[in-house]
């Protein structure tokens, strides 16, 4: 009786030490294509202490252009990538077995804005103007000419300059070079501030919704971890759900300490920029309309072969 009450103490010790122990949460690697106010859903969910929430502690790795973000998470270097979802096709296009799918939505259509040299600007300004666009067939240039299409726009009546690449963008016209140019935040309203030209208009509302931004990984890691991914989707809709219902200068209160060198007007503004632009999804659930119109927008382009089936390459958590 006694060795039987000695086990049932010992096993009650053993329950309460493993109560009192912090969990350890999971380690997960995130690779994302930019750092930018652009993401701000996804900055409030880590500041806000989200993933925290759900037993997720994410490593935050910076890895510029979409195709090395690609590459990060086929390697296994990283677990999540966030980047267009065009990337995903690519990698689907080109026969891969283990090929890459996005799990959750951020952002819903171009980030971009125009930046001109005189405040007052209606889109017809642009024919027979120099517009500085970053790299030839890249996304933010291939939305620029859809937003001049759906404006009416012959693309051929407008001086589209593809030689800078997108890092100098912000340099060259400064140094004169162009009478527009494409800049996401914060580079659009800098350019502003320091009295070189005006934020004029939204490029993503002229162009088209789209899945542009998305968390995506490799499709074995998502049916070998669906519960690590219902998990992430559940902070990230927090994150979202934030965003929506609170203030610019609020949400930059909340993520300032990812951008410990912006100050907090300047921030709020970028955040309301985008605010006002409809820029993020409202659920992380990435909807068939959505693939659609990318889909649409790269065989036009000439960048997809022909449409990937919705089922093959999106697997929203259930």
């Amino acid at each position: 009786m006694k060795k039987i009450i000695i086990t049932v103490v010992a096993i009650l010790i053993l329950i309460i030490i493993l109560i009192l122990i912090p969990r350890k949460n999971n380690k997960i690697k995130v690779s994302e294509v930019t750092h930018s106010p652009f993401y701000a859903p996804f900055y409030v969910a880590l500041e806000q202490g989200y993933f925290k929430e759900e037993g997720l502690d994410i490593e935050l790795l910076l890895t510029p252009g979409a195709d090395k973000v690609s590459a990060a998470v086929l390697s296994g270097d990283v677990l999540i990538g966030l980047a267009g979802a065009e990337s995903a096709l690519y990698v689907y296009q080109n026969g891969s077995d283990d090929y890459l799918v996005p799990f959750s939505g951020l952002t819903k259509r171009d980030g971009q804005f125009i930046v001109g040299r005189d405040k007052d600007f209606k889109w017809q300004d642009l024919i027979g103007k120099e517009v500085l666009v970053g790299r030839k067939g890249g996304m933010p240039a291939l939305n620029f000419l859809k937003a001049l299409e759906n404006q009416g726009i012959d693309k051929d009546k407008v001086n589209i300059n593809y030689s800078i690449d997108y890092a100098s963008l912000s340099g060259a016209f400064i140094s004169g070079v162009g009478d527009f140019v494409n800049l996401f935040e914060p580079n659009a309203t800098m350019i502003q501030e320091e009295g070189y030209g005006y934020v004029l208009d939204s490029i993503g509302t002229k162009s088209l919704e789209m899945p542009y931004t998305v968390f995506y990984t490799k499709k074995s890691t998502f049916l070998n971890n669906k519960q690590l991914i219902k998990k992430f989707c559940k902070a990230m809709q927090k994150g979202l759900d934030y965003v929506y219902e609170h203030s610019a200068e609020d949400i930059a209160m909340v993520i300032l300490p990812q951008f410990k060198d912006t100050d907090i007007n300047d921030l709020a503004i970028y955040i309301k920029n985008y605010k006002e632009a409809d820029s993020w999804v409202r659920d992380t659930f990435i909807s068939e309309d959505l693939l659609n119109n990318l889909e649409e927008f790269l065989i036009q382009n000439g960048l997809l072969d022909k449409k990937v089936a919705y089922e093959d390459i999106i697997l929203n958590y259930e």
